[in-house]
């Protein structure tokens, strides 16, 4: 039955067309089952009913006209209760519904199953028997299995032929996601395929075949001399049979099979992408579905020859992209190379499929003040090119084809967002203090970026967390000393004055060197950070002693540790500070009047272990910076860059409140400076509670440093605290989003607060 399960998902996921994926699904589960009839039913949630869409066994002309509401009937009532109902003869429940269009009169036995994506009801998959019996436990787990496993390629944008529907008709379309960057643009989206990945090809006709097969024959001829030269060049250094592999591609290069099924999908009309695509998923599904592992392992060496294929199609049918003057940028999974690489040209805004609020795109996004929405769920992009949006990173929202008084609402948002900005910048150059007298110190996060992306201009009190990593990324090997020394200087002498604290390498998770690769199968919780360095010494201590070299003359570095997870790292890191420093002495200062300074040592705050020894880690460091983001992460198991759980990240989760509250409570108690880097720090309302805990450093992006000043020269510190208390009392969530909005509004910034548009 596992086979049949397989190869009834793939064949399902790898259609081209809804509707006939639906029929032969029936059909599948029709004849795995042995019973009489299969039908699947999907959800409109517009307009809250369930709608027939195939059916073995059910009348054909009741196809896409059945409606069954969400609260009605035996389908109905398995989507309310969200678990299989299987009974024995449905036509004596109560809840039965006679439908006589459907024809159903002589089906007793009923098994129904929701199919159900992140906590959604997609549709209702049911099979029926005129005997009547239950079904039994297997029949029912092949059924529960299959609709799970069918969840996830129904909510895929090849499956989603409703929404396509309603974008036909040109219907205004709502879609929500999670906030990768605050504001709001207008314009027109622009669609943005990956280059070589058959599996994102959007499958297309043209109306000129004679074309399309010139581009195929010429791929297929330069993948085979592609292929030759490889294999060429490998057997100098290679004498065994691992270059079979590259005459297998040969041969199916060569292979009339192969070559006469692409071109005849291309003579129906298909591009020659699309025709590729159609003939390697036939291939694959062939391989997954078979038995034998080894056989089934093939199937990945299809994939890679088809997007050999399309690499080399692309190159020769690829055309300028016309963009408009100013447009919003679609894509499945917009990476940070993408944004930078549109940024320039007009983008507005950025919608990504995949990603989450504080992946690198997100935080890229938020430096570049370009509204952005991730984890966008039930969205078939192939529908959005070229359609009018409204993109809302406030609230989360993306707007297909809206309405005229939804766009003119939203350009009063811009202008009233405009207008405070100019308010909010003639203050960026006085004192962050409250009304009252309370002061904060605003450094700035640099590092993102090669460049001086952060300047003096901006007001900031100095560097809170600057990323090593750059150097590092940007090369391929590690950098030298006096390469590092160079660039820390530079770095440093840009801030006289002020403090700097760098962070020493932080590779590892979701950052990785391409000439040190580490692949493991839960990387936030293996080998990162100071876990790294500390296993390389060699490394470490010729970044510490760049440090210190550039500190020289200048006196305003210090060094904080990341991931730290035990006291051990600690004495160990600082025993090998320490070595770096006695040698800088003896090697570079035999001047007694020449002294060099041994700079202060902190360590991030981010697993949640070391928060129960901070009286222990108080003894042995300088200060204390909260790393909010991968805090929150850890604290809540939500990896913030999958889309799926992403939901859940949330910085006002009350453990998370609690958590930093602790952390500012004792580190007042053992007089440890403390500050915190993150997105919390970010935004105003976390700004508030940051103070309030007794945060006096904050570090975040350059350009929130105006707005978080301007905030905070408007509010009382006292008033705060009583705000903190209360918000220290809420047990959910969304309890503390909505005090925190009303409070927001009391104090005057209510402008700061974009309320989700009704």
């Amino acid at each position: 039955m596992l086979t049949i399960l397989r190869r009834i998902v793939l064949e399902f996921s790898q259609a081209s067309e809804l509707d006939q994926a639906l029929l032969r699904l029936v059909s599948q589960v029709k004849n795995a089952l042995s019973t009489q009839c299969c039908s699947v039913y999907l959800a409109d949630h517009e307009k809250q009913h369930f709608i027939l869409m195939a059916s073995n066994g059910l009348a054909e002309n009741a196809f896409g006209r059945t409606c069954i509401g969400f609260t009605e009937g035996l389908v109905g009532l398995v989507g309310q209760r969200e678990e299989p109902i299987n009974i024995a003869n449905a036509q004596q429940h109560p809840d039965f519904i006679h439908a006589p269009e459907v024809e159903e009169e002589h089906f007793k036995a009923f098994l129904g199953t929701p199919i159900i994506h992140q906590r959604k009801v997609l549709g209702i998959l049911t099979v029926q028997q005129e005997q009547a019996r239950f079904f039994n436990e297997n029949e029912e787990a092949f059924l529960v299995t299959l609709s799970a496993q069918l969840a996830t390629a129904l909510a895929s944008v090849e499956a989603q032929g409703m929404i396509e529907l309603s974008y036909s008709q040109n219907m205004a379309k709502n879609l929500a996601g999670i906030g990768g960057s605050p504001g709001v643009a207008i314009g027109k989206m622009i669609v943005v395929h990956p280059k070589a990945d058959l599996s994102k090809i959007a499958l297309n006709k043209v109306s000129d075949n004679h074309q399309q097969l010139i581009i195929f024959n010429d791929a297929a001829s330069r993948t085979f001399a592609e292929f030759s030269q490889m294999s060429e060049k490998l057997k100098a250094i290679i004498s065994d049979n691992s270059l079979d592999i590259f005459d297998v591609y040969k041969q199916l290069l060569q292979s009339d099979n192969f070559k006469a099924e692409v071109i005849a999908k291309i003579k129906l009309a298909w591009n020659a992408q699309s025709a590729l695509k159609l003939v390697v998923d036939s291939y694959v599904m062939q391989f997954e579905s078979l038995e034998d592992e080894y056989l089934r392992e093939r199937a990945y060496d299809i994939k890679d020859l088809g997007n050999r294929l399309l690499n080399n199609i692309q190159n020769l049918a690829e055309e300028d992209q016309q963009l408009p003057e100013k447009f919003i940028l679609v894509a499945e999974d917009v990476s940070a190379a993408m944004l930078a690489e549109y940024q320039h040209l007009g983008l507005l805004g950025i919608v990504s499929i995949t990603g989450s609020n504080n992946s690198h795109t997100a935080i890229l996004a938020k430096a570049l003040n370009i509204p952005a929405i991730m984890g966008v769920d039930y969205l078939a992009i192939r529908q959005l090119h070229k359609k009018q949006a409204i993109l809302d990173g406030y609230g989360c929202q993306l707007y297909v084809t809206p309405a005229d008084a939804l766009i003119n609402e939203y350009r009063h948002i811009v202008a009233a967002e405009n207008k405070l900005y100019a308010q909010v910048k003639e203050e960026e150059h006085l004192p962050a203090s409250t009304q009252d007298g309370h002061h904060v110190s605003l450094l700035i996060n640099a590092g993102l970026s090669a460049g001086f992306e952060y300047s003096q201009n901006v007001g900031a009190d100095g560097v809170g967390l600057y990323r090593t990593e750059i150097p590092f990324m940007n090369r391929s090997c590690f950098p030298s000393e006096s390469e590092q020394t160079e660039l820390y200087q530079q770095v440093l002498a840009s801030f006289p004055d002020k403090p700097v604290t760098m962070r020493t390498l932080d590779v590892g998770g979701d950052k990785s060197l391409p000439y040190f690769p580490i692949i493991e199968a839960n990387p936030f919780l293996g080998w990162r950070g100071i876990r790294i360095t500390l296993d390389h010494p060699e490394i470490f201590l010729v970044q510490v002693r760049a440090m210190m070299k550039a500190n020289y003359g200048l006196g305003n570095l210090a060094i904080m540790l990341p991931m730290i997870s035990s006291i051990t790292e600690v004495d160990e890191a600082n025993r090998l500070i320490n070595q770096a420093y006695y040698e800088l002495t003896s090697e570079l200062f035999c001047n007694e009047n020449d002294v060099l300074e041994r700079p202060q040592v902190g360590v991030m705050i981010e697993v949640p272990g070391i928060i129960f020894q901070l009286e222990d880690l108080a003894d042995k460091v300088d200060f204390f910076s909260v790393g909010s983001n991968d805090l929150t992460q850890y604290l809540l198991a939500v990896d913030r860059n999958n889309s799926r759980v992403a939901s859940l990240y949330d910085f006002y989760h009350p453990a998370v409140l609690r958590a930093l509250h602790y952390i500012a409570e004792k580190s007042q108690h053992r007089d440890v400076p403390l500050s915190i880097c993150g997105e919390l720090a970010n935004e105003p309302t976390g700004v508030l509670l940051l103070i309030a805990m007794g945060y006096k450093n904050l570090s975040m992006s350059a350009h929130s440093l105006a707005k978080v000043k301007w905030v905070i020269r408007h509010v009382d510190y006292q008033q705060l605290k009583q705000i903190l208390v209360r918000v220290l009392s809420f047990t959910n969530t969304s309890d503390v989003h909505s005090y925190m909005h009303e409070q927001l509004v009391k104090l005057g910034l209510g402008d700061f607060v974009h309320a989700r548009l009704q």
